[in-house]
Order: C-alpha cells, then sequence, then structure tokens
C-alpha cells in the first residue's frame, strides 16, 4: 500500500452559474442551469428538497466563500491511499482511496463511501484530481478504481469490479469503516456510464448514483466518434473492446449500454441525477443521451427517484469541487451546505 498527500492545484472556476428549477412533477424534476450575463452576479438557487436539504442561495454562497480555500486545493486536507485489486480480465490494478486527512487507523468511525470509476482515458490518479478536497469537507471516503485500461466503456466485468470496491476497500483498509447503506456510484463521460450499469445490475448496493455528461448509447457513440480528434482511432479502439461492431454484435453493444437499462434503473428505487450539456463537445448530442435516457425513465416510471440537471458548460466541468460538484453532493446528502467552522488551514500538511 502507497500513501501520499492530495492537493488540487487546479486554478480558480469560472464564477458559479445560476440554477432555476423549471419544473416539479412526482419526485422527479428537471433543472435548467446557464451562466449569468457578464457583471452580473451567479445566484444558484436550492437543489430539489426531495433530493436533500434545501438551500438558500445565500448560504450557498457563505458556505462557498467560506470554504475557498479548500475548493482551490491550496491546501492538503485529504489523504490519499493507493491498493492494489485483481480486475476480472486477472491483472492487478490500482485503486487510489481518497480519505478525510483526519480520517486513519486511530480515528474510524463510519463514513460513506463513493465508487467513482473514471471517464475515457482518465487514469485514477487524474479522477482523484476531481475530487480535490470534498472528502475532508463532505467526512466521505472515494474509491477510484483503474480498471484494466483506460477505456472499459462499461464492461459487464469492470461493472463488476465496481460492485466489488467496498469489498477491496474493507480487505485491504480494514480500519476503514462504511457507513451502513451509503455507498454511492459518481462518474463523469465513461465514469458516468458505468455509474449508470452499476445502478442497474447492482441497484441494492447503492444509496445513490450522479452521472455527468454520460455516454448512455455506445453504438450512437461509435457513430459520433469521427467527429472527435483521433476519432477514427477511438472507433477502432472501442470494436477491439467490445469484440465487434455493433451490426455484428450489437447484444454486446446493448449490453454497456445504460439506455438499453431504462427499466431498471426506473425500477430500481435508487436516487439518481443525471446532469448532461447541450454544448457538449465530446459526447455529442446530450439530448439523445443523458437527455433521452431521463425522459424514458420518466416515461416508465413518472414516480422515479431521477432528477436531470441541464446547461451549457464543457464536458464534465461541473465534476470540478469549484463548480457545482457540491450542489450534486449536498443533494445526494454527502456535503452540508450550511453554517459551519472555516476550514482549518493549520491542518493542512505538505
Amino acid at each position: 500500500m502507497r500513501q501520499s498527500p492530495c492537493t488540487s492545484r487546479r486554478g480558480l472556476g469560472r464564477t458559479l452559474t445560476a440554477l432555476t428549477i423549471v419544473g416539479l412533477l412526482s419526485g422527479a424534476m428537471t433543472v435548467f442551469l446557464w451562466a449569468p450575463k457578464a457583471g452580473v452576479a451567479a445566484k444558484p438557487a436550492p437543489l430539489a428538497p426531495q433530493q436533500g436539504p434545501a438551500q438558500s442561495d445565500e448560504s450557498f454562497a457563505v458556505w462557498r466563500s467560506r470554504h475557498w480555500f479548500a475548493l482551490r486545493g491550496r491546501a492538503v486536507l485529504v489523504r490519499r491511499l493507493t491498493i492494489d485489486y485483481r480486475t476480472y480480465t486477472g491483472a492487478r490494478r490500482p485503486a487510489v482511496v481518497v480519505l478525510p486527512g483526519w480520517y486513519g487507523p486511530r480515528d474510524h468511525p463510519p463514513i460513506p463511501l463513493v465508487i467513482s470509476p473514471h471517464g475515457r482515458g482518465i487514469t485514477p490518479q487524474g479522477n482523484v484530481r476531481l475530487w480535490g478536497n470534498m472528502p475532508e469537507l463532505g467526512r466521505f471516503a472515494v474509491v477510484n478504481p483503474a480498471g484494466p485500461n483506460a477505456y472499459t466503456w462499461g464492461a459487464p466485468g469492470q461493472i463488476a469490479d465496481l460492485a466489488r470496491m467496498p469489498q477491496i476497500v474493507r480487505h485491504a483498509l480494514p480500519w476503514l469503516r462504511i457507513a451502513p447503506h451509503r455507498i454511492y456510484a459518481i462518474g463523469g463521460s465513461m465514469g458516468g456510464q458505468e455509474s449508470l450499469l452499476l445502478v442497474a445490475k447492482h441497484p441494492r448496493l447503492l444509496a445513490g448514483a450522479i452521472s455527468f455528461d454520460a455516454d448512455t448509447n455506445l453504438a450512437a457513440r461509435f457513430e459520433a466518434f469521427p467527429e472527435l480528434r483521433r476519432g477514427l482511432w477511438l472507433q477502432q479502439r472501442v470494436v477491439a473492446e467490445v469484440g465487434g461492431t455493433p451490426w455484428s454484435r450489437p447484444r454486446a453493444w446493448r449490453e454497456r449500454s445504460p439506455i438499453d437499462y431504462a427499466w431498471k434503473l426506473a425500477t430500481s428505487h435508487v436516487p439518481l441525477q443525471i446532469w448532461w450539456s447541450t454544448r457538449d463537445k465530446v459526447v455529442v448530442d446530450q439530448a439523445s443521451e443523458s437527455g433521452l435516457l431521463y425522459r424514458t425513465i420518466r416515461r416508465l416510471n413518472p414516480y422515479a427517484h431521477v432528477t436531470q440537471y441541464v446547461g451549457t458548460w464543457r464536458h464534465t466541468a461541473e465534476m470540478w469541487p469549484t463548480r457545482r460538484m457540491p450542489l450534486a453532493l449536498a443533494a445526494m446528502g454527502l456535503l452540508r451546505l450550511g453554517p459551519g467552522p472555516d476550514v482549518d488551514k493549520t491542518r493542512a500538511t505538505a
């Protein structure tokens, strides 16, 4: 087991943009998000009450200002522990566990665990940077598994490995105590795709899930890859990963597509947030990807505990701590955006 300090060195994010709640039907909701005009201060609105404790614009602004030092990663407030596990291919691969800085063998109360699969082509260390100091602010753990490679695209074995993560973490870190019924899946892009598949295939494991700008129809992604940089290479890579084209092995492609699990998602009873952007340049035409998945879930089960958040951000930009990730975590009950003490900078370690 290897240990290293964690700090996020990202620069100042753009001002948090405004949220407007435009509809609330039968426990499901759509929230549209947009950037304010130049010179107009952003005033984030509260998330849906049924998703978590509602926060006023002022309370969130105060919380964000109070914790800006930590959100920007100017101090090291978390611990990174690298453990090894055997993937479904038989290969030994790393998983990075991020914990609150104070958490350890001598101080280990039960805390929630977030399973966070990485995006396409991203390392687990790169995925860790998205979390910054959020585990310290929210008092939860995050496990970032590498998978057998950086391009798993929802492989059935990968989803099974994700479902084993709580067991893997407990075995590697026996002093880490996972709070009962407090396991979540959160990821962006390919990681969002795999988080959705984890909900569909292992709903009893999870207390909630969040997907940011996810692939939901892998065959449609195959068709769209030529529009991206290295698009032809991506087509070749995904064909090799799946074992054939969408026409030669349609069932294998459907098995990796959350849209084909819409009924299971709609009846999973797992609170679900689906974030997508109308200007996504990576997972293009998100209205036919994450947007279609949301509409299908709502049609199949009007009472499904699902919320979609629609905006104009860059691909997965909202996952950063300085953007809307705190709001997403608060709606899932992983963060309290209320009055609290300033971050204790003296606890930061070099």
